[in-house]
């Protein structure tokens, strides 16, 4: 948010903060959230840089579409292990995993 707005907001009464303040998240909780965030991002720009639709990785994964689906979109039924898991068998080496969660 642009700091104008944030004056604004902040002047008129409102509280700003982020969605760790909202959900009220310790700060080791948001840093999993913010790396489970970062893992299905690359996990979507690696398959479509790859040219892969969400089916065809989804059946070289021996998984669903939807299952696909839910990795890009970090869902909370979706492990950080299944997304590492999908990085590598798209080719991404651990130093990539790295980058993308740092």
């Amino acid at each position: 948010m642009k700091e104008p707005k944030r004056q604004k907001l902040a002047a008129a009464g409102w509280t700003v903060g982020g969605a760790a303040d909202f959900l009220d998240l310790s700060a080791p909780e948001a840093a999993f959230v913010e790396v489970k965030l970062a893992l299905s991002q690359a996990l979507r720009l690696l398959r479509t840089r790859k040219r892969l639709t969400q089916g065809e990785l989804a059946g070289q994964l021996r998984s669903s579409q939807s299952r696909v689906a839910k990795m890009e979109a970090a869902d909370t039924t979706v492990s950080i292990d299944l997304l590492v898991r999908a990085l590598l068998h798209l080719g991404a080496k651990p130093r990539d995993i790295a980058k993308a969660i740092t």
